[in-house]
């Protein structure tokens, strides 16, 4: 299972707070880099998320409390839409639902008819 965690920095975390707390668990092989499949900084600073991939959510939950007194955690499990796919699942389900005709015939938001 795929989860978006995402973290904001608590108002007194000092970066340098942060990466020591980062390299320490990594010197003692607690971040599991091999669940990570993305880690990203949002600009500004202060607050990112990882993309974890794991089934143990007690692995999930062991790998992110060793920082959670520098920074809140907003966690959820996320599932991947390909577009095509999703775009043929929602025509089906207006269509059983009797909606689709009205739905096609709406005009694109901004295009004057």
């Amino acid at each position: 299972m795929l989860f978006y965690c995402a973290y904001t920095w608590f108002p007194n975390t000092r970066p340098e707070e942060v990466w020591e707390r980062v390299i320490h668990q990594h010197d003692c092989g607690a971040n599991a880099p091999e669940l990570i499949r993305g880690w990203y900084d949002l600009a500004g600073g202060g607050a990112g998320f990882l993309l974890i991939e794991t089934d143990d959510l007690r692995e999930l939950t062991a790998m992110l409390r060793p920082y959670m007194d520098l920074m809140a955690w907003d966690i959820r499990a996320v599932s991947e839409n390909r577009y095509d796919e999703t775009i043929q699942q929602i025509r089906d389900a207006l269509g059983q639902m009797g909606r689709l005709s009205h739905a096609h015939r709406a005009a694109a938001v901004g295009v004057e008819s």
